[in-house]
Protein backbone atom coordinates (compact mmCIF):
# COMPACT_ATOMS: atom_id res chain seq x y z
CA UNK A 1 0.00 0.00 0.00
CA UNK A 2 1.62 3.49 -1.19
CA UNK A 3 1.55 5.93 1.88
CA UNK A 4 1.83 9.56 2.11
CA UNK A 5 3.06 10.62 5.36
CA UNK A 6 5.10 13.48 5.69
CA UNK A 7 8.81 13.94 6.83
CA UNK A 8 7.28 15.22 10.19
CA UNK A 9 4.51 12.72 10.25
CA UNK A 10 7.35 9.95 10.22
CA UNK A 11 9.37 12.04 12.90
CA UNK A 12 6.27 10.23 15.49
CA UNK A 13 7.39 6.64 16.51
CA UNK A 14 3.60 5.85 16.64
CA UNK A 15 3.05 6.84 12.94
CA UNK A 16 6.47 5.63 11.96
CA UNK A 17 5.28 2.21 12.91
CA UNK A 18 1.97 2.30 11.56
CA UNK A 19 3.61 3.87 8.40
CA UNK A 20 4.99 0.56 8.22
CA UNK A 21 2.53 -1.71 8.88
CA UNK A 22 0.16 -0.27 6.15
CA UNK A 23 2.85 0.10 3.13
CA UNK A 24 2.98 -4.25 4.14
CA UNK A 25 -0.67 -4.39 2.78
CA UNK A 26 -1.00 -5.35 -1.11
CA UNK A 27 -4.52 -5.08 -0.92
CA UNK A 28 -5.44 -8.52 -1.91
CA UNK A 29 -8.06 -8.92 -0.02
CA UNK A 30 -7.57 -12.61 1.20
CA UNK A 31 -8.44 -11.18 4.42
CA UNK A 32 -12.43 -10.62 4.00
CA UNK A 33 -13.08 -14.19 3.51
CA UNK A 34 -11.86 -15.16 6.97
CA UNK A 35 -13.30 -11.86 8.55
CA UNK A 36 -16.50 -12.28 10.94
CA UNK A 37 -17.57 -8.96 10.66
CA UNK A 38 -17.61 -8.92 7.15
CA UNK A 39 -19.27 -12.25 6.85
CA UNK A 40 -22.41 -10.92 8.98
CA UNK A 41 -22.32 -7.06 7.03
CA UNK A 42 -20.64 -7.68 3.37
CA UNK A 43 -19.49 -4.00 3.96
CA UNK A 44 -16.10 -3.50 2.81
CA UNK A 45 -15.51 -1.14 5.72
CA UNK A 46 -16.16 -3.78 7.92
CA UNK A 47 -13.24 -6.33 6.62
CA UNK A 48 -9.83 -5.68 7.51
CA UNK A 49 -8.56 -4.26 4.30
CA UNK A 50 -11.73 -1.79 4.61
CA UNK A 51 -10.33 -0.64 8.20
CA UNK A 52 -6.66 -0.25 6.76
CA UNK A 53 -7.86 1.86 3.95
CA UNK A 54 -9.86 4.19 6.85
CA UNK A 55 -6.94 4.12 9.17
CA UNK A 56 -4.52 5.31 6.61
CA UNK A 57 -6.54 7.98 5.54
CA UNK A 58 -7.03 9.50 9.30
CA UNK A 59 -3.78 9.46 10.35
CA UNK A 60 -2.42 10.73 6.82
CA UNK A 61 -4.45 13.24 7.39
CA UNK A 62 -3.27 14.23 10.73
CA UNK A 63 -6.82 14.43 11.55
CA UNK A 64 -9.09 13.60 14.46
CA UNK A 65 -11.13 10.54 14.42
CA UNK A 66 -14.91 11.37 13.37
CA UNK A 67 -17.94 9.18 13.85
CA UNK A 68 -17.57 6.94 10.58
CA UNK A 69 -14.25 5.94 11.30
CA UNK A 70 -15.00 5.07 14.83
CA UNK A 71 -18.34 3.37 14.30
CA UNK A 72 -15.98 0.87 11.71
CA UNK A 73 -13.23 0.55 14.37
CA UNK A 74 -15.12 -0.24 16.95
CA UNK A 75 -16.87 -3.14 15.04
CA UNK A 76 -13.68 -4.75 14.81
CA UNK A 77 -13.62 -7.94 17.77
CA UNK A 78 -9.45 -7.97 17.32
CA UNK A 79 -9.53 -11.52 16.90
CA UNK A 80 -6.72 -11.63 14.28
CA UNK A 81 -8.31 -14.02 12.15
CA UNK A 82 -7.38 -11.67 9.42
CA UNK A 83 -3.55 -12.51 10.26
CA UNK A 84 -3.45 -15.98 9.97
CA UNK A 85 -4.92 -15.71 6.06
CA UNK A 86 -2.13 -12.12 5.42
CA UNK A 87 0.23 -13.73 2.86
CA UNK A 88 1.73 -10.58 2.82
CA UNK A 89 2.42 -10.71 7.17
CA UNK A 90 0.75 -7.41 7.97
CA UNK A 91 0.53 -6.71 11.56
CA UNK A 92 -3.02 -5.58 12.22
CA UNK A 93 -2.68 -6.59 15.96
CA UNK A 94 -0.39 -3.72 16.17
CA UNK A 95 -2.11 -1.59 13.79
CA UNK A 96 -5.62 -1.51 14.99
CA UNK A 97 -3.81 -0.93 18.63
CA UNK A 98 -2.49 2.06 17.33
CA UNK A 99 -5.60 3.08 15.60
CA UNK A 100 -7.59 2.93 19.30
CA UNK A 101 -5.18 5.06 20.77
CA UNK A 102 -5.62 7.35 18.25
CA UNK A 103 -9.30 7.54 18.88
CA UNK A 104 -9.99 7.45 22.33
CA UNK A 105 -7.17 10.77 21.78
CA UNK A 106 -9.15 12.58 19.69
CA UNK A 107 -12.73 11.18 19.38
CA UNK A 108 -15.28 12.46 21.90
CA UNK A 109 -18.20 9.20 22.12
CA UNK A 110 -21.24 10.55 22.97
CA UNK A 111 -22.21 10.70 26.80
CA UNK A 112 -23.61 7.12 27.18
CA UNK A 113 -20.75 5.13 25.71
CA UNK A 114 -17.90 7.08 27.72
CA UNK A 115 -19.94 6.26 31.02
CA UNK A 116 -20.25 2.61 29.80
CA UNK A 117 -16.55 2.71 29.05
CA UNK A 118 -15.87 3.84 31.98
CA UNK A 119 -17.35 2.09 34.18
CA UNK A 120 -16.50 -1.04 32.29
CA UNK A 121 -12.38 0.03 32.34
CA UNK A 122 -12.83 0.81 36.84
CA UNK A 123 -14.88 -2.40 37.32
CA UNK A 124 -13.49 -5.51 34.98
CA UNK A 125 -10.15 -5.71 35.48
CA UNK A 126 -10.47 -5.00 39.38
CA UNK A 127 -12.22 -8.91 40.75
CA UNK A 128 -13.72 -7.21 43.90
CA UNK A 129 -15.41 -4.53 42.35
CA UNK A 130 -16.67 -6.88 39.19
CA UNK A 131 -17.93 -9.41 41.89
CA UNK A 132 -19.92 -6.56 43.32
CA UNK A 133 -21.17 -5.33 40.09
CA UNK A 134 -21.98 -9.32 39.01
CA UNK A 135 -24.32 -9.29 42.37
CA UNK A 136 -25.82 -6.33 41.22
CA UNK A 137 -26.22 -7.33 37.76
CA UNK A 138 -28.07 -10.59 39.10
CA UNK A 139 -30.34 -8.56 40.89
CA UNK A 140 -31.90 -7.03 37.53
CA UNK A 141 -32.39 -10.55 35.96
CA UNK A 142 -36.19 -9.83 35.97
CA UNK A 143 -36.27 -6.69 34.61
CA UNK A 144 -33.52 -7.90 31.38
CA UNK A 145 -36.19 -7.86 29.05
CA UNK A 146 -37.33 -4.12 29.51
CA UNK A 147 -33.47 -2.96 29.01
CA UNK A 148 -31.64 -1.46 26.36
CA UNK A 149 -29.35 -3.71 24.52
CA UNK A 150 -26.26 -2.73 25.92
CA UNK A 151 -27.87 -3.15 29.28
CA UNK A 152 -29.26 -6.18 28.79
CA UNK A 153 -25.92 -7.47 27.54
CA UNK A 154 -24.18 -6.64 31.34
CA UNK A 155 -27.08 -8.13 33.08
CA UNK A 156 -26.86 -11.33 30.94
CA UNK A 157 -23.12 -11.61 31.93
CA UNK A 158 -24.09 -12.13 35.60
CA UNK A 159 -24.28 -15.65 36.80
CA UNK A 160 -27.15 -17.06 38.17
CA UNK A 161 -25.10 -17.73 41.16
CA UNK A 162 -21.60 -16.14 42.13
CA UNK A 163 -19.40 -18.71 42.98
CA UNK A 164 -17.82 -18.92 46.22
CA UNK A 165 -14.24 -16.89 46.70
CA UNK A 166 -11.46 -19.51 46.10
CA UNK A 167 -8.50 -19.28 48.74
CA UNK A 168 -6.82 -21.45 46.61
CA UNK A 169 -5.94 -17.65 44.22
CA UNK A 170 -4.33 -16.43 47.48
CA UNK A 171 -0.54 -15.82 47.18
CA UNK A 172 1.34 -19.27 47.87
CA UNK A 173 3.38 -21.69 46.37
CA UNK A 174 2.22 -25.31 45.97
CA UNK A 175 5.51 -27.54 46.56
CA UNK A 176 5.78 -30.96 45.29
CA UNK A 177 8.54 -33.70 45.51
CA UNK A 178 11.20 -33.16 42.87
CA UNK A 179 9.68 -30.61 40.75
CA UNK A 180 10.52 -31.08 37.02
CA UNK A 181 10.02 -27.00 36.76
CA UNK A 182 8.77 -24.21 38.46
CA UNK A 183 6.03 -21.51 37.15
CA UNK A 184 3.88 -18.87 38.18
CA UNK A 185 -0.20 -19.25 37.45
CA UNK A 186 -1.28 -15.81 36.28
CA UNK A 187 -4.78 -15.74 37.52
CA UNK A 188 -6.49 -12.99 35.83
CA UNK A 189 -9.27 -10.62 37.07
CA UNK A 190 -12.93 -11.62 35.51
CA UNK A 191 -12.19 -15.35 35.97
CA UNK A 192 -11.72 -15.32 39.45
CA UNK A 193 -14.85 -13.44 39.68
CA UNK A 194 -16.89 -15.38 37.53
CA UNK A 195 -15.14 -19.03 37.52
CA UNK A 196 -12.37 -19.65 39.99
CA UNK A 197 -12.50 -23.19 39.51
CA UNK A 198 -10.72 -22.77 36.14
CA UNK A 199 -7.30 -21.97 38.45
CA UNK A 200 -7.75 -24.55 40.87
CA UNK A 201 -8.42 -27.14 38.23
CA UNK A 202 -5.00 -25.30 36.54
CA UNK A 203 -2.71 -25.90 40.13
CA UNK A 204 -4.48 -29.24 40.34
CA UNK A 205 -3.30 -30.86 36.95
CA UNK A 206 -0.02 -28.64 37.06
CA UNK A 207 0.99 -30.27 40.53
CA UNK A 208 0.13 -33.60 39.52
CA UNK A 209 2.14 -33.48 36.52
CA UNK A 210 5.49 -32.38 39.12
CA UNK A 211 5.18 -28.68 38.39
CA UNK A 212 6.07 -26.62 41.77
CA UNK A 213 3.53 -23.92 40.93
CA UNK A 214 3.35 -20.08 42.60
CA UNK A 215 0.84 -17.28 42.71
CA UNK A 216 3.16 -14.24 42.85
CA UNK A 217 2.12 -11.62 45.43
CA UNK A 218 0.45 -8.51 43.62
CA UNK A 219 -0.51 -10.32 40.14
CA UNK A 220 -3.53 -9.28 39.29
CA UNK A 221 -4.94 -8.21 35.47
CA UNK A 222 -2.67 -8.18 32.56
CA UNK A 223 -3.78 -5.17 31.02
CA UNK A 224 -5.47 -6.90 27.87
CA UNK A 225 -8.86 -5.69 28.54
CA UNK A 226 -8.22 -1.64 28.30
CA UNK A 227 -5.37 -2.25 25.91
CA UNK A 228 -8.43 -3.33 23.53
CA UNK A 229 -10.45 -0.67 24.33
CA UNK A 230 -7.86 2.25 23.39
CA UNK A 231 -6.96 3.00 27.04
CA UNK A 232 -3.06 2.80 26.45
CA UNK A 233 -2.12 4.61 29.33
CA UNK A 234 -4.18 2.44 32.06
CA UNK A 235 -3.11 -0.94 29.88
CA UNK A 236 0.47 0.23 30.45
CA UNK A 237 -0.07 0.68 34.33
CA UNK A 238 -1.50 -2.68 34.76
CA UNK A 239 1.21 -4.69 32.45
CA UNK A 240 3.60 -2.95 34.79
CA UNK A 241 2.42 -4.06 37.97
CA UNK A 242 1.84 -7.46 36.21
CA UNK A 243 5.84 -7.69 35.33
CA UNK A 244 7.17 -6.34 38.99
CA UNK A 245 4.78 -9.17 40.63
CA UNK A 246 6.53 -11.81 38.34
CA UNK A 247 10.10 -10.75 38.07
CA UNK A 248 9.68 -10.12 42.15
CA UNK A 249 9.54 -13.85 42.53
CA UNK A 250 12.05 -14.82 39.74
CA UNK A 251 14.27 -12.73 41.10
CA UNK A 252 13.37 -14.81 44.03
CA UNK A 253 13.85 -17.91 42.35
CA UNK A 254 14.21 -18.69 39.13
CA UNK A 255 10.27 -19.65 37.21
CA UNK A 256 10.55 -22.00 34.19
CA UNK A 257 7.34 -20.55 33.01
CA UNK A 258 4.08 -18.01 33.49
CA UNK A 259 1.28 -20.28 32.80
CA UNK A 260 -1.56 -17.98 31.55
CA UNK A 261 -5.25 -20.18 31.29
CA UNK A 262 -6.92 -17.25 29.82
CA UNK A 263 -5.87 -17.15 25.97
CA UNK A 264 -6.97 -13.59 25.51
CA UNK A 265 -4.85 -12.57 28.70
CA UNK A 266 -2.00 -14.64 27.36
CA UNK A 267 -2.01 -12.88 23.66
CA UNK A 268 -1.56 -9.72 25.54
CA UNK A 269 1.44 -11.37 27.98
CA UNK A 270 3.40 -12.54 25.39
CA UNK A 271 3.50 -8.82 23.55
CA UNK A 272 4.37 -7.12 26.52
CA UNK A 273 8.09 -6.59 25.16
CA UNK A 274 6.62 -4.39 22.15
CA UNK A 275 3.53 -2.89 24.84
CA UNK A 276 6.54 -1.37 27.33
CA UNK A 277 10.20 -1.60 25.49
CA UNK A 278 11.55 -2.75 28.72
CA UNK A 279 14.12 -5.70 29.28
CA UNK A 280 12.06 -7.08 32.00
CA UNK A 281 8.89 -7.11 30.37
CA UNK A 282 10.67 -9.32 27.29
CA UNK A 283 11.69 -11.98 30.09
CA UNK A 284 8.32 -11.92 31.04
CA UNK A 285 7.18 -12.28 27.54
CA UNK A 286 9.14 -15.01 26.96
CA UNK A 287 8.01 -16.99 30.20
CA UNK A 288 4.36 -17.05 29.59
CA UNK A 289 2.72 -19.94 27.89
CA UNK A 290 -0.27 -21.21 27.71
CA UNK A 291 -1.69 -23.55 30.22
CA UNK A 292 -1.90 -26.39 27.28
CA UNK A 293 2.05 -25.06 26.48
CA UNK A 294 2.96 -26.52 29.76
CA UNK A 295 1.58 -29.40 30.26
CA UNK A 296 2.27 -30.24 26.77
CA UNK A 297 5.64 -30.11 28.01
CA UNK A 298 5.38 -32.00 31.47
CA UNK A 299 3.56 -34.83 29.37
CA UNK A 300 0.34 -35.68 30.14
CA UNK A 301 -0.83 -39.33 31.00
CA UNK A 302 -3.04 -41.26 29.15
CA UNK A 303 -6.87 -40.51 30.14
CA UNK A 304 -10.40 -41.67 30.34
CA UNK A 305 -12.46 -38.99 29.66
CA UNK A 306 -14.97 -41.25 27.16
CA UNK A 307 -16.82 -38.05 25.86
CA UNK A 308 -17.67 -36.57 23.01
CA UNK A 309 -16.39 -32.90 23.33
CA UNK A 310 -16.84 -30.31 20.65
CA UNK A 311 -13.83 -27.74 21.00
CA UNK A 312 -13.93 -24.25 20.47
CA UNK A 313 -10.58 -22.82 19.43
CA UNK A 314 -10.27 -19.38 20.65
CA UNK A 315 -9.27 -16.98 18.43
CA UNK A 316 -6.39 -15.52 21.03
CA UNK A 317 -5.07 -19.40 21.16
CA UNK A 318 -5.28 -19.76 17.31
CA UNK A 319 -4.90 -16.75 15.51
CA UNK A 320 -3.17 -14.29 18.42
CA UNK A 321 -0.48 -17.34 19.93
CA UNK A 322 -0.95 -19.28 16.73
CA UNK A 323 -1.24 -22.38 18.87
CA UNK A 324 -4.29 -24.46 16.54
CA UNK A 325 -3.71 -28.50 17.58
CA UNK A 326 -2.46 -28.79 20.96
CA UNK A 327 -5.28 -28.23 22.91
CA UNK A 328 -7.19 -31.14 20.80
CA UNK A 329 -4.32 -33.72 21.02
CA UNK A 330 -4.32 -32.56 24.83
CA UNK A 331 -7.51 -33.43 24.96
CA UNK A 332 -7.69 -36.83 22.86
CA UNK A 333 -4.94 -38.06 24.77
CA UNK A 334 -7.13 -37.39 27.81
CA UNK A 335 -9.41 -40.06 26.11
CA UNK A 336 -11.94 -37.58 24.76
CA UNK A 337 -13.55 -37.84 21.18
CA UNK A 338 -12.55 -34.46 19.97
CA UNK A 339 -15.05 -32.54 16.91
CA UNK A 340 -14.86 -29.41 15.87
CA UNK A 341 -17.50 -27.12 14.02
CA UNK A 342 -17.12 -25.89 10.37
CA UNK A 343 -15.64 -22.64 10.12
CA UNK A 344 -13.67 -23.04 13.38
CA UNK A 345 -11.35 -19.55 12.43
CA UNK A 346 -14.07 -17.55 13.01
CA UNK A 347 -15.01 -15.75 16.32
CA UNK A 348 -17.68 -16.56 18.85
CA UNK A 349 -18.15 -13.15 19.13
CA UNK A 350 -17.15 -12.78 23.28
CA UNK A 351 -13.47 -10.74 22.28
CA UNK A 352 -13.22 -9.14 25.92
CA UNK A 353 -15.85 -6.28 26.15
CA UNK A 354 -16.87 -6.63 22.33
CA UNK A 355 -20.62 -8.74 23.96
CA UNK A 356 -21.01 -5.72 26.00
CA UNK A 357 -19.93 -2.97 23.63
CA UNK A 358 -21.56 -4.48 20.16
CA UNK A 359 -24.32 -6.86 21.54
CA UNK A 360 -26.31 -6.98 18.04
CA UNK A 361 -23.44 -8.30 16.18
CA UNK A 362 -21.81 -10.47 19.56
CA UNK A 363 -25.42 -11.79 19.74
CA UNK A 364 -24.97 -13.10 15.81
CA UNK A 365 -21.79 -14.29 15.81
CA UNK A 366 -22.77 -16.18 18.91
CA UNK A 367 -25.55 -17.74 17.00
CA UNK A 368 -24.05 -18.99 14.58
CA UNK A 369 -21.08 -20.44 16.71
CA UNK A 370 -23.24 -22.39 18.85
CA UNK A 371 -25.16 -23.62 15.96
CA UNK A 372 -22.27 -25.16 14.30
CA UNK A 373 -20.96 -26.58 17.55
CA UNK A 374 -24.37 -28.10 18.39
CA UNK A 375 -24.64 -29.60 15.30
CA UNK A 376 -21.40 -31.78 15.68
CA UNK A 377 -23.73 -33.37 18.61
CA UNK A 378 -21.52 -32.66 21.75
CA UNK A 379 -21.90 -33.76 25.40
CA UNK A 380 -19.52 -31.02 25.95
CA UNK A 381 -17.71 -28.16 24.95
CA UNK A 382 -14.31 -26.96 25.63
CA UNK A 383 -12.34 -23.83 25.33
CA UNK A 384 -9.53 -22.14 26.48
CA UNK A 385 -10.85 -19.12 27.43
CA UNK A 386 -13.19 -17.75 29.80
CA UNK A 387 -14.89 -14.90 27.70
CA UNK A 388 -15.73 -17.48 25.15
CA UNK A 389 -16.51 -19.96 27.38
CA UNK A 390 -19.23 -17.20 28.88
CA UNK A 391 -20.62 -16.02 25.31
CA UNK A 392 -21.20 -19.87 24.12
CA UNK A 393 -22.99 -20.88 27.49
CA UNK A 394 -25.40 -17.88 27.26
CA UNK A 395 -26.03 -19.10 23.55
CA UNK A 396 -26.39 -23.13 24.20
CA UNK A 397 -28.75 -21.40 26.87
CA UNK A 398 -30.89 -19.41 24.72
CA UNK A 399 -31.28 -22.33 22.22
CA UNK A 400 -32.48 -24.93 25.12
CA UNK A 401 -29.29 -27.28 24.34
CA UNK A 402 -28.66 -28.46 27.98
CA UNK A 403 -24.38 -28.93 27.06
CA UNK A 404 -22.22 -27.86 29.32
CA UNK A 405 -19.28 -25.63 28.49
CA UNK A 406 -16.19 -25.87 30.51
CA UNK A 407 -12.61 -25.03 30.36
CA UNK A 408 -10.44 -27.32 28.22
CA UNK A 409 -8.03 -27.59 31.42
CA UNK A 410 -10.72 -28.65 33.76
CA UNK A 411 -11.72 -31.65 31.14
CA UNK A 412 -7.66 -32.45 31.11
CA UNK A 413 -8.18 -32.50 35.10
CA UNK A 414 -10.93 -34.56 35.85
CA UNK A 415 -9.39 -37.10 32.85
CA UNK A 416 -6.17 -37.57 34.94
CA UNK A 417 -7.72 -37.60 38.47
CA UNK A 418 -9.30 -34.54 39.23
CA UNK A 419 -12.99 -33.77 40.59
CA UNK A 420 -15.68 -34.03 37.90
CA UNK A 421 -15.68 -30.15 36.50
CA UNK A 422 -19.24 -28.21 37.30
CA UNK A 423 -22.21 -28.55 34.82
CA UNK A 424 -21.17 -32.17 34.14
CA UNK A 425 -23.43 -34.63 36.13
CA UNK A 426 -22.12 -37.61 37.79
CA UNK A 427 -24.64 -39.94 36.81
CA UNK A 428 -24.44 -38.95 32.88
CA UNK A 429 -20.61 -38.77 32.95
CA UNK A 430 -19.07 -41.42 35.42
CA UNK A 431 -15.56 -41.10 35.91
CA UNK A 432 -13.40 -43.61 34.11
Amino acid sequence: MQTFFTPEQLADPVTAKANKILRSCVHCGLCQATCPTFQVQGDELDSPRGRIYLIKEMLEQGRPADARTVKHLDRCLGCLSCTSTCPSGVDYAHLIELARGHVEATYKRPLGDRLLRGVLLRVLPYPGRFRLALFGAGLMRPLARFLPGRLKAMVALAPRRLPALSRAEDPQTYAVAAPKMRVALMTGCAQKALDPEINEATIRLLTRLGAEVVIPQGIACCGALPLHMGAEARARALALAQVRAVMAEHRRKPLDALVINTSGCGTTVKDYAALLGTAEAAVVAALAKDVTEVVGALGLPQGKGGLRVAYHSACSLQHGQKIKTLPKELLQKAGFEVVEPIDAHLCCGSAGTYNLLQPEMSGELRRRKVETLMAKGPQVIAAGNLGCMVQIAQGAEGLGAGVPVVHTVSLLDWATGGPLPKGLEPAAFPPG
